[in-house]
């Protein structure tokens, strides 16, 4: 009998997990039947029509550069080309909800400078055409470059930094005609060390990669460490090139052997070894930094405060996941939009002055609204802290105060910064 009921039970089990699961794919063909009836309705009422009479139109310019792909880590990692391009097209299209209303068109221009063509030489055909807004994914050297060429005509642009997260951008290197939705490394730092601190974990093995990026996001981590008063037990530097897929697991238990520590804490950028890390050291401590539990500005899994609204959107959109890049393209075209609202005008003095001034918020389901830091136009933003499949939590931690706001405990603030513009 009680033979009889176990394998009832198991076959009823298994039942169950396979009609669980006939029912998750018929729940998916019904979204995509969904999102492709949502499209056909989009279809038939064709353009909204403008409420009032246009009295001026903002032309947003998407510029970016066309890349070398580099290997990837697994053959199941994607590599996008149209990373920003949606987060731009859902922005011109919160921007016209209520542009319509009051008379403000809006309008994107999508150039990519292919690897052929000389990137200072397409800006400034660009800005001689008159174009004063910018939306670039570039990285530090072309965004200072472009920055310079504007500031040596006396050209008076917006450029919005969506991809670069150097702290030079943001202190000795700023610009005034330059603003950063990314958070910096900094900021990246403070915001895992926060948690960090919280959950006691302050005793750190510090894993640097021999990438330049790597270094630097090692030293916003250091300098975070000793801020936060964190002890760093160990550091070293990975300077293998063994194919990792193979001797992961000979090189990195040994790699990691003999330290006492709360956390491994990684900087590898673009994922050469840090994924390589976890379930594979010496000690079973939890990875942390680039790899494993890390901050960032946008992740998959973020749900609260409206952002399943976003995500489905983007998805419905894309046919993908939005990304940190996807994501600070929508900011910054957003955060254009709301100062030209709020001003009347896209002056572009006026919206510059505006974006700084402490009258600027934009809400960017985060639970707050973010802003601009005026020293040195960086955007406070909530960090949030994933897994790779889980959100975990979002800094500034609770009990981390400031007189002005508490976005501003983590990254550069004000007393310290190097930033002249």
């Amino acid at each position: 009998m009680v033979k009889f009921f176990l394998v009832f039970f198991l076959s009823f089990s298994f039942f169950e997990n396979v009609f669980s699961r006939e029912m998750s794919i018929q729940k998916l063909e019904e979204r995509k039947k969904a999102d492709v009836e949502r499209q056909k309705k989009r279809e038939s009422r064709g353009l909204k029509e403008f409420s009032k009479k246009i009295e001026f139109t903002t032309t947003i310019v998407f510029l970016s550069k066309e890349r070398e792909i580099p290997s990837v880590l697994s053959n199941l990692d994607p590599i996008l080309s149209d990373e920003g391009f949606y987060g731009i097209e859902l922005a011109i299209e919160d921007n016209l909800t209520t542009g319509r209303f009051v008379g403000h068109d809006y309008n994107s221009k999508m150039i990519q400078v292919s690897l052929k063509e000389d990137l200072l030489t397409e800006f400034n055909e660009l800005i001689n055409s008159g174009f004063r807004y910018f939306v670039a994914d570039l990285n530090e050297k072309e965004l200072l470059e472009i920055s310079n060429l504007s500031l040596k005509k006396n050209k008076n642009i917006i450029i919005m930094n969506v991809r670069s997260k150097a702290n030079s951008l943001r202190e000795k290197n700023c610009k005034s005609n330059l603003f950063h939705i990314p958070p910096s490394r900094a900021m990246l730092a403070d915001a895992l060390t926060q948690y960090l601190v919280k959950k006691k974990w302050n005793k750190w093995f510090l894993v640097t990669g021999n990438e330049e990026n790597d270094k630097l996001f090692s030293d916003a981590l250091k300098y975070s460490a000793k801020k936060f008063n964190i002890k760093i037990k160990e550091e070293r530097k990975w300077d293998y090139e063994a194919d990792l897929r193979r001797t992961a697991q000979k090189e990195i238990p040994l790699f990691t052997k003999g330290i006492k520590y709360d956390v491994l804490v990684v900087s590898d950028e673009k994922g050469i070894f840090g994924e390589y890390l976890p379930y594979r050291t010496w000690n079973p401590n939890i990875v942390v930094g680039t790899q494993g539990l890390t901050p960032k500005s946008w992740h998959r899994t973020h749900e609260q405060w409206g952002a399943v609204q976003m995500q489905n959107r983007f998805r419905r959109t894309s046919g993908r996941w939005m990304t940190e890049t996807d994501y600070a393209s929508w900011v910054a075209v957003r955060s254009l939009g709301e100062a030209i609202t709020r001003l009347g005008n896209n002056n572009v003095e006026d919206v510059k002055k505006y974006l700084v001034s402490g009258k600027f918020g934009l809400g960017a389901y985060k639970g707050v609204k973010v802003s601009f830091r005026s020293w040195n136009h960086q955007l406070r933003q909530p960090i949030l802290i994933s897994a790779p499949r889980s959100m975990v939590t979002v800094s500034p931690q609770e009990g981390y105060i400031h007189p002005f706001s508490e976005l501003d405990t983590i990254g550069v603030d004000k007393p310290e910064s190097t930033c002249k513009f």
